[in-house]
C-alpha cells in the first residue's frame, strides 16, 4: 500500500468483476457494448423529447431528466470498469476514489427523486385528470428539478466531506469495481459512528421516503382505477404507468435485494451483481422500457426517421 504519510493512502486497488483472467477480454467488450448502448439510447430519448413537440409536457420533461442521470449515473463506473478488464489494471487514485464515491450517491439520490417527481406526475394524470395542467405546471416541473438536484448535491457532499476526515484505513483492497462511501467506511480504522449514523438518518430521507411517497402515489392510483367502470378505462390508466411502474420496480428491486435481503457470510460476489443490476443493467434498459412500451414516442421516432420533423 502506497502512502504519502502513515495515514493518508495514496490510491486503492479494485477488485472488479468476479471474472476469471481470461475472460477479461471477453466481459470488457460485453460491459462497453451494454454502456455505448445505455449512453445512445437515453441519448436517443433526450433527442427525441428535445425535438418533438407533442413530447413537450410534464412527463417528458422528467423523462429527459431521468435519461441525463442514467447516462451520468453509468458513466460513474462503467468507463473506469472496462479500461481496468482491458489495462489489466486495478488501482483508482484516492481522489479519484472520493470523487467517484460523491458521483455514485448524487446520480442515485438523483434518480430516486426523479422517480418520485414522475410519480407524483402520474398520480395527478389519473387521479385528478381535469386539474392536471393546473396543478403541474412549468413552474412546478422546474421546482421538483430543482429540488432533486439541491437535495442529491447536499446528501452526496455531506457524505464525502464526512469520508474525507477519515485518515486511517486497515487497507486500500476494495472488493468492488467501484468507490462507495459504504465500502469505503468498511476499510477504514477510524471512527465511523458520525458517518454510519449520517447514512442511516439521510439514507432513510433520501431513498426510504421517495419510495414511501412512491407506494402511496400508486396507492391511490390503484385506487382510483378500480373505479373505473370499464375495462378500456382501465387499461388506458394502466398504460401511462406501466413504464414509470416497471423501471421503479427494477430500481428499488435491486436496491432492496442488496441492503434488505438476509444472505450469507460472503457477500461480496453478491453485492458486486446486484450493484451492476441498478449501475449497468438498468439505465440500459430503461430507454427499451419507455420506447418500446409508450406510443407516442414511438411516434416520435417514426416522425425523425422520416424527416417530417427536419421539414417543418
Amino acid at each position: 500500500m502506497r502512502r504519502d504519510n502513515e495515514s493518508t493512502v495514496s490510491d486503492f486497488i479494485l477488485l472488479g468483476l468476479p471474472i476469471r483472467a481470461e475472460d477479461q477480454g471477453l466481459y470488457s467488450a460485453l460491459f462497453l457494448a451494454m454502456y455505448l448502448t445505455t449512453v445512445l439510447g437515453n441519448l436517443l430519448i433526450i433527442l427525441l423529447i428535445r425535438l418533438d413537440p407533442h413530447l413537450h409536457t410534464p412527463m417528458y420533461f422528467f423523462l429527459s431528466h431521468l435519461a441525463f442521470t442514467d447516462i451520468s449515473f453509468s458513466s460513474v463506473s462503467s468507463p473506469k470498469m472496462v479500461m481496468n478488464m482491458l489495462t489489466h489494471s486495478q488501482s483508482i487514485s484516492y481522489a479519484g476514489c472520493v470523487s467517484q464515491a460523491y458521483f455514485f450517491s448524487f446520480f442515485a439520490d438523483l434518480e430516486s427523486f426523479l422517480l418520485t417527481s414522475m410519480a407524483y406526475d402520474r398520480y395527478v394524470a389519473i387521479c385528478h385528470p381535469l386539474h392536471y395542467s393546473q396543478i403541474m405546471s412549468e413552474n412546478l416541473c422546474v421546482l421538483l428539478i430543482v429540488v432533486s438536484w439541491t437535495l442529491s448535491t447536499a446528501n452526496s457532499l455531506v457524505h464525502t466531506l464526512l469520508l474525507v476526515q477519515l485518515s486511517n484505513f486497515r487497507n486500500n483492497t476494495i472488493p468492488h469495481y467501484f468507490c462507495d462511501v459504504s465500502t469505503l467506511l468498511k476499510l477504514s480504522s477510524s471512527d465511523t459512528t458520525i458517518n454510519e449514523l449520517v447514512i442511516l438518518v439521510l439514507g432513510n430521507m433520501v431513498i426510504t421516503l421517495p419510495f414511501v411517497c412512491i407506494l402511496v402515489s400508486y396507492g391511490h392510483i390503484g385506487v382510483t382505477i378500480l373505479k373505473i367502470p370499464s375495462i378500456k378505462g382501465i387499461c388506458k390508466a394502466l398504460s401511462t404507468c406501466g413504464s414509470h411502474l416497471c423501471v421503479v420496480s427494477l430500481y428499488y428491486g435491486a436496491i432492496i435485494g442488496l441492503y434488505c435481503v438476509p444472505s450469507s457470510n460472503n457477500t461480496n460476489d453478491k453485492d458486486v451483481i446486484v450493484a451492476m443490476m441498478y449501475t449497468i443493467v438498468i439505465p440500459m434498459l430503461n430507454p427499451f422500457i419507455y420506447s418500446l412500451r409508450n406510443r407516442d414516442m414511438k411516434g416520435a421516432l417514426r416522425n425523425i426517421l422520416s424527416g417530417r420533423l427536419c421539414s417543418q
